[in-house]
Formats: C-alpha cells, sequence, structure tokens
C-alpha cells in the first residue's frame, strides 16, 4: 500500500524551472496523468501540474479519519477505456479490479428486497417476486442496452469528426474533409447493421425521459428505482427530463476485464486507479508535480500559449499546454482577459455547470444490518457487496427528490447510492471495521433555506441521510466512527469541480459530442494556438473513463507531426 502514498516532486523543491517543455499539463486528475503518459510515450518532455498535495482529482484516495481510506469523490470503476488499461499496461502498474457480485440491492420498507447481479437465472427469480413480466423483460432490455453500447462504443476513443478551426493549407484541408468523410461513413455502416427499428430505439433512449423509457419496460417500481439511478446520478435533471435516457446509457457503456457493464471496486481505493497511471506517465519519462497551483495561462502576443505561472510566481515555459481543469475554469480564470474571442467565452460562461450532489464517507465499526434480509450476523452478506439502493421507492418519489433541489431545498428523502468496499477490500480499513460511500442526490449548490458553510446545517442534512438509512438497517447511525461530507461548494473548492459537477459540465443532449464542451471546439483544441483541453468537460464526457485524456493527446502528437 506504499504506493497509495508514495510522494510526487513539489513546485518548490523543482529545480529545471528554466527548462521549455514541449507539453505542460494543467491538473493531475486521471485524464491530466493520461495525457501525460501518451505524450510522454510519443517522445515529448512533460511535467504535470497538480494543485492539491496528491494527484488524481475526483479518483483520489485519501486517509482522513486515522486507519479509513475513502475513495473520496468518485468510488466505482467501469468506464476506464479498455485501450487505456491495455496500453498504459494499468495492471503491471499496480491496478486490480475487485468485481462485485451482485451488483445491485435495494431493500424496501415493507420487509422486500430486489438483489441483481451478473447471474441470469438469479435475476430472473428475484424480478419474479415483484412481477414475472418484468422477470421476462429483463433480459431483453439488459440486451438492447448491451448493442446500443457496442454500436456507442468506437465513438468513445477516438477526437470528434469536427469542423476545421483556422486557415490552413488545401492538403491540409482536403486530408481533414477525407478523414471526416470516413467517419461519418463508419457510422452509416453501423448504422445499417444497427437495422431500423434499433437505430429508433436507440433515438427514443437518448431523447426521452428515463421514466418513459422505463415505464414502457417494467411495471415494478423496485425494478425501476434500481435502474433509474443510472439516469440521474451526478445531475440535476429528474428521471421526468427528456434526455435523462442518455446518462443511464453512458453508466452502463463501461465494463471490467470484458465483463459488459459491471463495475468494480479497486483495491486501495479509487485512487489506485491514478497512481497506476502515474507510474506509467513517470516511466515513459513525465514529471509530476505537486503543490504546483496554476493561476494564469502565458499569451504571446501572437496569441499562441507559451507557458503558464505558477501561484509562487515561477514561470515554466512550454511549446502546448493542456488543461484538465474544467472549460469554466480554463477560460474564464486562468485565461488573460481579452484573449478569447466573445461567442466562445460567452458560450463557456453560459454552459451548465450546475450540480445536485454530494458525497458522504464514513468510518463504521461493523457492517449495516438490514432487516428486510433477517441476518443479525456482522458477517459480509451478497446485499454488502454491491450498490445499496436507498431512500425513494418510486419514480415519483425520485421525482419529488429532484423537485425539493429544484425548489432550493436539498431533498427531504434524499436518494442515496450506499457503497461498502471493504467487504472485498481488505486495505482500506482496520480489521473489523468499514469504509462507506454515500452518493447523495439532490443537494444544491446554494440551499434556499441555509448555507453549507454553517457547520449545524450542514450536520442536520447528514443527519437526515443516516436517518433514512436507519430506516432500512436499524443502528446504523451508531455504527458511525466519523465521516467526510462533500456537498457542491467543497466539491469545488476541493477538486476544483466547477459548481460541484462531477463531470466537468451537464452531460445533457446540449453537451454531447461535438457540442461538448461548445460547439465547433469539440476536438480538444481551443481559440488559443497550443491550448488544448483534456478533461471531462469534453468528448466524450465525465466518469473515470481516460479517454478524454487519451483523445486529446493524440491531437496534440498529430499537430507536434505537422509542425
Amino acid at each position: 500500500m506504499w504506493r497509495q502514498f508514495r510522494k510526487f516532486s513539489s513546485s518548490s523543491s523543482f529545480s529545471a524551472k528554466e527548462k521549455k517543455w514541449d507539453a505542460l499539463i494543467i491538473g493531475g486528475g486521471h485524464n491530466g496523468l493520461t495525457a501525460a503518459a501518451y505524450l510522454a510515450r510519443s517522445g515529448l518532455s512533460v511535467a504535470v501540474l497538480e494543485r492539491r498535495h496528491i494527484i488524481g482529482g475526483a479518483a483520489v484516495t485519501e486517509e482522513l479519519i486515522p486507519g479509513f481510506k475513502f475513495s473520496r469523490c468518485s468510488y466505482l470503476q467501469s468506464l476506464l477505456r479498455p485501450c487505456v488499461i491495455k496500453e498504459l499496461e494499468l495492471k503491471r502498474h499496480g491496478l486490480k479490479l475487485l468485481k462485485r457480485s451482485p451488483s445491485s440491492f435495494t431493500p424496501r420498507l415493507d420487509g422486500r428486497y430486489l438483489l441483481l447481479g451478473s447471474d441470469k437465472e438469479h435475476n430472473y427469480s428475484e424480478i419474479s417476486k415483484f412481477s414475472k413480466s418484468d422477470a421476462d423483460a429483463y433480459s431483453r432490455y439488459e440486451s438492447q442496452l448491451d448493442k446500443f453500447c457496442e454500436f456507442m462504443d468506437p465513438l468513445l476513443d477516438s477526437s470528434t469528426p469536427e469542423t476545421l478551426q483556422g486557415s490552413s493549407h488545401l492538403s491540409t484541408r482536403m486530408r481533414h474533409k477525407l478523414q471526416n468523410s470516413a467517419f461519418w461513413a463508419n457510422c452509416l455502416r453501423r448504422a445499417l447493421h444497427l437495422g431500423q427499428k434499433d437505430l429508433v430505439d436507440l433515438m427514443d433512449l437518448l431523447l426521452a425521459p428515463a421514466s418513459k423509457v422505463l415505464n414502457n419496460w417494467f411495471e415494478a417500481d423496485v425494478l425501476k428505482v434500481t435502474l433509474a439511478t443510472d439516469a440521474v446520478i451526478g445531475s440535476t435533471a429528474s428521471v421526468h427530463t427528456p434526455g435523462s435516457g442518455y446518462v443511464l446509457l453512458h453508466h452502463v457503456m463501461g465494463e471490467s476485464d470484458g465483463d459488459r457493464g459491471i463495475w468494480s471496486y479497486v483495491e486501495g481505493g479509487m485512487g489506485s486507479v491514478s497512481l497506476a497511471i502515474a507510474a506509467a506517465a513517470e516511466e515513459a519519462g513525465a514529471t509530476i508535480l505537486t503543490n504546483a497551483e496554476v493561476s494564469k495561462l502565458m499569451i504571446e502576443d501572437t496569441g499562441r500559449v507559451h507557458g503558464v505561472l505558477l501561484a509562487d510566481g515561477t514561470i515554466l515555459h512550454s511549446s502546448v499546454v493542456l488543461s484538465n481543469a474544467t472549460p469554466f475554469k480554463t477560460f474564464m480564470d486562468l485565461v488573460p482577459d481579452d484573449v478569447l474571442p466573445h461567442d466562445f467565452q460567452n458560450a463557456i460562461k453560459c454552459s451548465d455547470y450546475r450540480s445536485a450532489t454530494s458525497k458522504i464517507n464514513l468510518a463504521v465499526d461493523r457492517l449495516p444490518q438490514f432487516q428486510c434480509c433477517n441476518l443479525s450476523h456482522p458477517d459480509a452478506g451478497p446485499q454488502h457487496g454491491g450498490t445499496i439502493h436507498i431512500g425513494p421507492e418510486s419514480i415519483e418519489e425520485m421525482h419529488s427528490a429532484a423537485q425539493d433541489a429544484e425548489n432550493g431545498l436539498p431533498s427531504r428523502r434524499p436518494i442515496i447510492e450506499m457503497t461498502i468496499p471493504t467487504v472485498f477490500d481488505k486495505t482500506i480499513s482496520p480489521s473489523g471495521k468499514h469504509v462507506i460511500g454515500l452518493f447523495i442526490q439532490y443537494t444544491p449548490y446554494k440551499p434556499s433555506d441555509g448555507s453549507w458553510e454553517n457547520p449545524v446545517y450542514r450536520e442536520s442534512f447528514a443527519q437526515r441521510c443516516f436517518s433514512l438509512i436507519d430506516e432500512y438497517a436499524p443502528g446504523f447511525s451508531s455504527s458511525i466512527i466519523g465521516y467526510d461530507m462533500l456537498t457542491p461548494p467543497d466539491l469545488e473548492r476541493e477538486i476544483g469541480l466547477t459548481g460541484g459537477n462531477i463531470f466537468h459540465g451537464s452531460m445533457g443532449l446540449d453537451s454531447l459530442f461535438l457540442m461538448r464542451p461548445v460547439k465547433g471546439w469539440s476536438n480538444y483544441r481551443t481559440p488559443i494556438e497550443g491550448l488544448y483541453l483534456c478533461g471531462s468537460g469534453t468528448h466524450p464526457g465525465g466518469g473515470v473513463m481516460g479517454a478524454p485524456g487519451r483523445n486529446a493527446a493524440n491531437v496534440v502528437i498529430e499537430d507536434f507531426k505537422k509542425s
């Protein structure tokens, strides 16, 4: 476990300040580290500049209570692209995935529960407790989502077919047109292979509210609520919001060791993902600096970036800069005034960075005992291993939770995803004790009835969540040793997520693909020559994917070859 807390260089101890780097990367989150690894592997000199004392961004492990190591923000792995794991040899660098089975447990106040996993016969039996027709439909539902994921999958690992920015030679324009034509031709071939019926069903999923999609498939509230959580996680949207079906699809696009849709814990916590990528980057020659906060980008009179100014006054020079910060942070805070085109700046400023998500990490002295399972022994059972869904027990109750936040109030009955990684990972807590993560919605950035800066207000909401869990697992509150709570303003201040948005910006259909982060600039390049984006605010979006970092690095490498 020493790797989890090994030291990286700090800006104050860095001796090569006069060196001109090929590339500087702002932010040591997993995408920034991924970009660094690929750039270094191509032979470029690269330095990663991380503001905090620890790398990882939102994919980080921190020991905030002695002996208990929290995956402080992100908490499960599935979306990390297989090509990134393979090409960077992350398993050789220490990445160890701990598959969960069963993967989902939904207790109900009436004493029943739903336990789902990868075993199709077991799923059929479990769902049949509530609805025979739903049990019959569930395998067809999963098959359809798998088919849609296979269709979308190739879009994730390459840059978008963006229009050519700026002036260029005729040969460059022709080559660009040919590349884009090939992209769209490939899309058309895959659409024809999918067939019109499935294509229409895919469009329905992308455009419709998640509630409509799930109501069309199923009748049992417990199954719909279990599945609907994926459609609203990390967003301010209700299950009734058009387009929320896409987020549902986004969260089943991943895999663990080739098993589609399976989510895993990571041994050592999510920081182990970042550390494995960092090890690959360092092996390739990249330098990683912590406590190296960037305060401004250095822009020449010609409009080209030539380095960064650190908060301590240090100037680092480079040919290009990649920003793993949010688009808002990059362009509103780091770029000097009067440099960006007005239309571009306004589009960035007006993008949706709202969040209604909070995360509570707890140290507990025993596992929660769910009364619906009729078990009273302290050992972990199948109900503890997967994601535990607590709170609303119907689609309408989920919508009511969202409406509370829309009215400026933290949800009276919040949606809680509980995870207990220590059921599988014995390296992150003392023997016999456990780490529990609560991913919570909805918590508005600025509540109308108080402030997250008020300790009494914060504690009141935390106790609301704990009391809700007590309804399903009596005595849970008394098991708590201590906890850490991150509300949207905390996520913004601590992790650098504008508005507390875990995706670096909304994942609505108006903010994806050719429109992420804004129209005309979806291919990681920016209006400032030599400045690129490589974070979750770019295509294909949020989650611990590594795709934005890999794709951006490939664009930079391509541009270096042309220069």
